[in-house]
C-alpha cells in the first residue's frame, strides 16, 4: 500500500507544489482547503494519486471529513501549511481602532495560522505512523522579522507548538519541524496588495536576487519526508534566499 500523506491548504501555491512533489514520491495525499473548485483544479494538476477534502481547518465541527478521509490507514506526513494574512477591519488599523476590532483582527489571524495546525494535529496523532511519522509545519520570516502584526504573533507561535511535539513525539520516532519561507511569488498570500516596488524590495533583501517559488519549499520538504530528514527533529528551517541570516 502506498505511503500517505496530508497537506493543509493544498489548493494553490506552496500547498500544491508540496502535494505535487509527494504524489511524485509516491505517497497518496490529501488537500485540504475550503474551496472545491480550487481543490479540484488541484487534483487535475497533482494527478489521480491527489484527493480532496473541502473543509475549514479552523473549525472543529469540519476537521471529522479530514479524519474520516484518512480512515484506517497509517498517516505518514502531515503538512500542515494552511494559513494566511487577514486584514483588519480597519485597513490598515489606526489608533482609532476599537479593542473590540483589535481583538477581531488578532483571533482572526491565530485561528487562520495556528488553531488549523492545533486541530488537524491533534486530531490526526492517533493516525500518525510510529515511528516514523513526519509532521511539517509552515511559518514565515514574518515571525523572526516582524512586520505583520498578529500574523507574525501567529507564525512565531507556531515555533513553540512544533518544539513541544517534538518533545512528546520524540520517543516515539515522530519528527516534528518548521519551514519558514521567505518571500515566495505565485501564491494567493498577497492576493492583489503586491506592487512592483514591493515585489522589487523583497527580491533585492535576498542574497541571491531572486524570489522565492512554492517549489522551493516543496523540495525543502521533499527533504525532511525522504530519509535524510530522519534525524532531524525540532528545528526552524529557513527558505528565504538569505533575507533573514542563519539564526
Amino acid at each position: 500500500m502506498s505511503r500517505l500523506a496530508v497537506v493543509s491548504g493544498g489548493g494553490t501555491g506552496i500547498g500544491r507544489s508540496t502535494a505535487g512533489m509527494l504524489a511524485g514520491e509516491g505517497y497518496d495525499v490529501i488537500i485540504v482547503g475550503r474551496r472545491a473548485d480550487v481543490l479540484a483544479d488541484a487534483v487535475k494538476w497533482i494527478g489521480p494519486q491527489a484527493t480532496a477534502v473541502t473543509a475549514d481547518v479552523a473549525d472543529p465541527t469540519q476537521i471529522p471529513a479530514v479524519v474520516e478521509a484518512v480512515g484506517a490507514r497509517p498517516l505518514d506526513v502531515l503538512v500542515n501549511n494552511a494559513g494566511a494574512y487577514v486584514p483588519s477591519a480597519d485597513s490598515p488599523p489606526g489608533a482609532d481602532s476599537t479593542l473590540d476590532r483589535v481583538a477581531e483582527h488578532w483571533r482572526a489571524n491565530f485561528d487562520s495560522n495556528v488553531l488549523t495546525a492545533v486541530l488537524l494535529t491533534t486530531a490526526l496523532l492517533p493516525s500518525l505512523r510510529r515511528p516514523g511519522g513526519r509532521i511539517i509545519l509552515t511559518s514565515s520570516i514574518a515571525a523572526q522579522k516582524g512586520g505583520c502584526g498578529p500574523y507574525s504573533a501567529a507564525k512565531a507561535a507556531l515555533h513553540g507548538y512544533a518544539l513541544d511535539l517534538a518533545v512528546d513525539l520524540g520517543d516515539e520516532g515522530v519528527t516534528v519541524n518548521v519551514i519558514s519561507p521567505g518571500y515566495v511569488t505565485d501564491s494567493e498570500f498577497f492576493a492583489d496588495r503586491m506592487t512592483p516596488e514591493g515585489h522589487q524590495t523583497r527580491v533585492d533583501a535576498t542574497l541571491l536576487k531572486r524570489p522565492g517559488e512554492p517549489q522551493d519549499i516543496a523540495e525543502a520538504v521533499r527533504w525532511l519526508t525522504g530519509p535524510g530528514g530522519a534525524y532531524v527533529t525540532a528545528q526552524i528551517i529557513n527558505v528565504n534566499g538569505g533575507s533573514v541570516l542563519g539564526r
